[in-house]
């Protein structure tokens, strides 16, 4: 890594690389706090990302690639393991030492192993290791959000409730980002290229992805709070989040199953993001662990904000760039 002129070089390449787009949360944030825009605003921003934008970007993406290039079997299952003991680490801890009950202790679990892989995997990943970065985020989003989706929710959920996996397969089904990924992934399986009119619609549309996800993620993290009382456990699961769980997925990507740089650099950054909002929003739902969950979100995202270049840059210490 060295010292001297390169090595300032480089630290402020990543900077420079990295902070603009965390500026554009915080932009949402302010706009929030200040009044400029309502929550409902903000939701609907994300909506129309979540909705629109991101499947867009992620469908294009995937079908320009063969899938032999954009998938691999051995990363899904290496990133899914680590992500599978984060979350079992963090909920046995969150029930031995802080005495949580069980769906409190798998919210601020699911807290530890959801990253923003989705809002901010784009936007960061693809200038640093360019557009082959897709799969890598599209397999990132199959594990953190179909995977920790599910097993929150039956956690989280009362003992003896009826139809909660009937609810978050349906919502799976119908989630238009994993439909984008599959719809992407099955053009690029059989080499089928875009017709030139879709191609540029889904460019220009999807172009849209990164702002508007970013303005809403800021929006969102704008109604949340960070109570003193709850410091221990959120910084205990963003200790897990933001340096266990890259760790994890760092050794078994590259020193257990030994995938060449490009994944394992890919997995570890995307295992830095940030919680993600949806595991707020999972607690919320099933009304336990929010505060704790909320707390989590914001503390992570604050400290992302400088961690995640500092990780990008320790994993490329050539400078930025694909």
């Amino acid at each position: 890594m060295g010292t001297g002129p390169g090595y300032a070089a480089a630290v402020l390449g990543f900077l420079s690389l990295c902070l603009p787009i965390f500026a554009v949360v915080g932009l949402g944030w302010v706009a929030l706090r200040r009044g400029a825009i309502t929550p409902a605003v903000a939701d609907a921003v994300g909506n129309f990302a979540f909705s629109f934008a991101l499947p867009a970007m992620l469908l294009r993406l995937m079908a320009a690639q063969p899938l032999a290039e954009s998938f691999d079997i051995r990363f899904f299952g290496g990133y899914l393991g680590a992500c599978l003991i984060v979350f079992s680490a963090v909920m046995l801890g969150a029930m031995g030492f802080a005495g949580r009950r069980r769906g409190q202790a798998a919210a601020i679990a699911a807290a530890a192993a959801m990253g923003n892989v989705g809002y901010l995997g784009p936007p960061l990943l693809l200038p640093l290791i360019g557009e082959r970065a897709a799969g890598p985020v599209a397999m990132a989003i199959m594990s953190e959000v179909a995977i920790v989706i599910a097993l929150g929710s039956v956690l989280m959920a009362p003992i003896g409730e009826r139809g909660v996996m009937t609810r978050v397969l349906r919502s799976l089904l119908l989630n238009p980002v994993l439909l984008a990924i599959g719809g992407g992934a099955i053009l690029g399986a059989l080499r089928l290229p875009l017709p030139d009119p879709a191609e540029r619609f889904l460019a220009f549309l999807g172009a849209s992805a990164g702002p508007t996800a970013l303005f809403a993620l800021g929006g969102v993290l704008g109604r949340l709070g960070l109570e003193w009382r709850l410091a221990a456990v959120a910084g205990a699961a963003t200790i897990g989040k933001l340096l266990a769980y890259p760790l994890l997925v760092w050794l078994l990507l590259g020193p257990v199953l030994g995938l060449e740089a490009f994944w394992v650099q890919a997995g570890v950054l995307l295992a830095a993001m940030p919680t993600a909002t949806n595991a707020f929003v999972l607690a919320q739902r099933f009304h336990t662990g929010a505060e704790a969950v909320s707390a989590v979100v914001l503390l992570s995202t604050v400290i992302a904000a400088l961690a995640f270049p500092a990780t990008a840059w320790l994993l490329t210490p050539a400078g930025p760039g694909p």
